[in-house]
């Protein structure tokens, strides 16, 4: 099943809740305000709670960023699903930016993976988050080639440290110098491609390297923010990971600048429960 959601975070006037589909409006924007970005988010796929996920990435960046989302639920818990609205031509025009915040590993088909990849190679932004980069692994190199680096494997679940290895990049700014994950799941990376410009790092202590766990890249015309960091959904609600996904996503829209950034609300809370022992949100500093 296809869940379509789309989110105001700003000067939220009503909602409007019918079969999966939750539309929730704003004003017209005021003369000198800016226009609110149109971002999909597809999500969906094996081993992670996705269901509270996207609602975390929507309201987290929404309260950061002027944006409205459109959200592709779909796949279960399945490794093999195709997304449907890959299958339609020209499905990525309505929107500024794409998050690819999936789990499809076993979707193998070279023709498939070119249907996603084709309007980001053309200049659509995007955002990988955590476990796209274990999709779509079919026998060529594409994907890893979009996502900006290549990785089969994970290690076993701990804290880590994100160390900033750029601090002078905007997309770092306000991150420190370095970032304590609440739990977390470092990500083996086996290779960096040429395009790929590293952001941050965490050590695994089973490979004894660093590992990059932040980055941007560039794919063909289009820029691309990526982060493994995201297993657990502790780590995606904690205020350092919405503030540089979100500046992330202003830098690949080429929007990182004041006019696109405000700051979430001191009294900002997510509209769901934690569960049973994780730490609550905390309100966050401007990014």
């Amino acid at each position: 099943m296809s869940e379509t959601l789309s989110i105001f975070r700003w000067l939220v006037l009503g909602v409007v809740c019918c079969g999966g589909l939750l539309v929730s409006q704003q004003p017209a924007a005021a003369q000198g305000e800016v226009k609110p970005l149109k971002v999909l988010l597809v999500t969906g796929g094996c081993c992670h709670d996705y269901d509270r996920q996207k609602l975390i990435l929507s309201e987290g960046i929404g309260a950061r960023v002027p944006a409205e989302f459109t959200i592709v639920h779909e796949g279960g818990n399945k490794t093999n699903h195709k997304v449907s609205i890959y299958e339609k031509d020209g499905w990525a025009d309505p929107y500024d930016v794409v998050i690819h915040n999936e789990c499809f590993a076993d979707v193998k088909e070279p023709d498939f993976t070119e249907r996603i990849l084709k309007p980001h190679r053309e200049g659509k932004p995007a955002i990988v988050i955590h476990c796209a980069m274990h999709c779509y692994r079919d026998k060529t190199d594409e994907w890893f080639k979009f996502v900006g680096v290549t990785s089969h494997r994970h290690g076993s679940h701990f804290a880590f440290d994100a160390v900033n290895v750029q601090p002078e990049n905007p997309i770092m700014k306000g991150f420190g110098e370095k970032w304590k994950t609440p739990n977390g799941e470092l990500y083996h990376i086996e290779k960096t491609w040429d395009n790929c410009t590293p952001l941050a790092k965490g050590y695994s202590h089973e490979t004894k390297s660093d590992h990059v766990c932040i980055w941007t890249n560039t794919y063909g015309k289009g820029r691309v923010f990526g982060t493994t960091v995201g297993h657990y959904s502790t780590e995606m609600q904690d205020p350092v990971f919405l503030n540089y996904v979100s500046r992330g996503l202003l830098w690949s829209c080429d929007k990182l600048n004041d006019s696109y950034l405000k700051d979430p609300a001191k009294d900002f809370k997510f509209s769901f429960e934690s569960k049973p022992g994780d730490p609550q949100p905390t309100p966050a500093k401007k990014p």
